[in-house]
């Protein structure tokens, strides 16, 4: 991707994301790939209030090498890239609904969220539950690159979700889905929920691809 085009299309999408209430204050983070190098939203910056000029440039270490300070979370976005070849843009976000999700007790690992429609299964699932660690802790990186090569969509306990896509666009498609995801499965806590069962879930699967 361009570089230019790049850092516009990161303040744009993150004054989306941002104006629909998918991130707040300081939270959440985008990145894109570029040739040989990444550009991510800065450290403590709003993302719908971004300055195109002042995103962070890194290089594969997590190096500055323009802009502001990156983000302290640029590294887990460099654990998905290193798993994901053909990834070129990733989003990290607190939202609302998926973070409540994590903080659940007893969710199965390897699958967190309900298969509860087509499209969760089509875009995202399935969605393993990394264990919790605290902001900034690298180790989180290692724990992310054990399933990032076999899954696009990620959900760190007690944080928020983590996405990579064939583009930021993409990325971002996949997350809103497991965003409103969340929100269905929380809506029916506690009630007799009717998931898709495996043969359907199979149908789908051989019907259509992810994206990434």
């Amino acid at each position: 991707m361009n570089e230019s085009n790049g850092r516009e299309q990161i303040v744009a999408i993150g004054k989306s994301l941002f104006n629909r209430g998918l991130t707040a204050g300081s939270s959440g983070n985008l990145s894109v790939r570029l040739d040989d190098d990444w550009l991510i939203t800065p450290t403590n910056s709003c993302l719908g209030a971004l300055d195109p000029a002042r995103i962070s440039k890194i290089d594969s270490k997590g190096h500055l090498l323009s802009g502001d300070p990156p983000s302290k979370e640029s590294f887990l976005h460099l654990a998905m890239y290193e798993q994901r070849p053909k990834s070129n843009g990733v989003v990290h976000l607190h939202s609302t609904y998926s973070a409540a999700v994590s903080c659940m007790a007893g969710l199965p690992p390897l699958n967190c969220l309900l298969p509860l429609t087509a499209y969760f299964v089509m875009k995202v699932a399935p969605l393993p539950l990394i264990p919790y660690y605290r902001p900034g802790d690298l180790e989180l990186a290692s724990a992310i690159r054990t399933l990032a090569a076999t899954h696009h969509a990620l959900l760190l306990a007690n944080h928020g979700p983590i996405v990579s896509g064939i583009s930021l666009e993409a990325a971002v498609d996949v997350i809103e889905e497991l965003e409103e995801t969340a929100k269905i499965f929380l809506l029916l806590h506690g009630k007799q929920a009717s998931p898709l069962n495996d043969d359907q879930i199979k149908a789908l699967k051989r019907e259509f691809r992810n994206a990434d």
